[in-house]
């Protein structure tokens, strides 16, 4: 655990002027990118224990915004640049 939130603009930081333009414009990944900044921060917060979670919740939550995380990139990597 490295405590760090995981910004999607840093994990993709190739993709940061696309991953802007198209959470203004593509309903479809602004809904993602906001489960997925949703679900970032519950763990986030978990992780500095202001708000722990249960172990197997989560687990599930990195399952979640794992599989949110790829959703998202596939979704820039298939937008026309």
């Amino acid at each position: 655990m490295t405590r760090t939130p995981h910004r999607l603009a840093d994990d993709f930081p190739g993709h940061r002027e696309r991953l802007a333009d198209l959470r203004r414009t593509d309903a479809h990944l602004a809904r993602l990118a906001a489960e997925y900044d949703a679900l970032n921060e519950r763990i986030h917060l978990s992780e500095i224990n202001v708000m722990p979670l249960e172990d197997l919740e989560e687990v599930q939550c990195r399952k979640e915004r794992a599989a949110l995380k790829d959703a998202i990139y596939a979704t820039l990597t298939r937008a026309p640049a």
